[in-house]
């Protein structure tokens, strides 16, 4: 059966304002198929809340509109749509976007690839729906041979984006929520708001203060199918987080487990014992787009990337006395852990 998650994927809040009393200065809401939450303690009277709350609705509506795969009219639905293999002109945020994502994967080799819809699509975790059997190794390389970002170009400086096989697809979901958060952070840091947790779908930024005046309380989840329990917390400030895991988003076919991370490079769904990964970085789409290309890596070549790209993240690995904890140097060196 699959197990579907409607909010976190690996981080919970844990009382992250060190005081869960309802406060004015808070607002949340639905966006991008998931929620979103934005916490503002010790918020500047001159703000004014609601005003706020429908400057953040609208910027993330605009980013949905650019990036959701589920939504037919959206810029980047148009893109797939086309079948042209000409310079297409796009929208300056979009343009970004996705040369931004296409960094990630030269980065990552491919282990987060920004084409990879189309697989999504074949084993059910996409716009497509789900589906109760896996695909057949035939229909997998056949898909397979319409995924790579090397076929993709953008150019910023018109802005427009080509692709180079007609059917080439473009599937932001490893990264549109995090640059969603990064966004609504940048409005905030705007009007010069002093303390702030962003969330969404688990993606998070967290600036100055929570209510008690410490560093913001986030919790990394045990990852556990059917249940929720907190692994560890750590206390950031100024700082983004993102994790991805294998234990929410899956289905079983054949007595076999498969979760809805796909690596692009053998068109199946991740088959290690790395079950989360956690990145702590200044920018929640860095954190977003790491999250998933080290999971999809595992838990030795994820760690081989991390420690070469200096990049904070803490592997939670199954082992066969439990859950083991590995850090990256530098995640140890940031002191975030209670």
């Amino acid at each position: 059966m699959r197990n579907v998650a409607s909010l976190l994927v690996g981080v919970l809040l844990l009382a992250a304002c060190g005081d869960d009393r309802p406060s004015l200065d808070e607002f949340g809401g639905a966006t991008m198929g998931t929620t979103f939450k934005i916490k503002l303690p010790a918020l500047p009277a001159e703000i004014e809340v609601a005003a706020l709350q429908d400057e953040v609705e609208a910027l993330l509506l605009a980013t949905e509109q650019q990036m959701s795969t589920y939504r037919i009219d959206s810029e980047v639905s148009r893109f797939n749509i086309s079948r042209s293999t000409e310079w297409q002109p796009v929208s300056m945020e979009f343009c970004r976007a996705t040369e931004q994502s296409l960094e990630f994967s030269r980065t990552s080799a491919g282990a987060f690839d920004i084409t990879v819809g189309p697989l999504v699509n074949l084993w059910g975790f996409g716009p497509d729906g789900s589906t109760l059997n896996a695909p057949a190794e035939a229909e997998i390389e056949t898909v397979r041979a319409r995924v790579g970002y090397q076929h993709l170009q953008a150019d910023c400086s018109v802005p427009a984006l080509r692709k180079k096989m007609a059917a080439l697809y473009l599937d932001l979901s490893g990264y549109a929520k995090g640059l969603a958060v990064d966004r609504v952070a940048d409005l905030l840091d705007d009007k010069q708001v002093p303390n702030y947790l962003v969330e969404i779908g688990g993606e998070m930024k967290l600036k100055g203060r929570n209510r008690a005046g410490r560093r913001w309380a986030v919790a990394i989840e045990e990852p556990l199918t059917g249940e929720r329990r907190v692994h560890s917390v750590i206390r950031l400030t100024d700082l983004a987080v993102a994790t991805s895991g294998d234990y929410r988003n899956f289905f079983e076919s054949g007595g076999v487990q498969y979760s809805h991370l796909i690596d692009a490079r053998t068109g199946r769904p991740v088959a290690h014992n790395l079950a989360s990964v956690t990145v702590i970085a200044e920018a929640a789409a860095f954190a977003d787009a790491m999250a998933t290309a080290l999971l999809a890596l595992g838990p030795d070549d994820g760690m081989r990337l991390a420690i070469s790209e200096n990049i904070a993240t803490l592997f939670l690995v199954r082992g066969q006395a439990g859950i083991d904890e590995r850090m990256s140097p530098a995640f140890a060196a940031l002191g975030v852990t209670e």
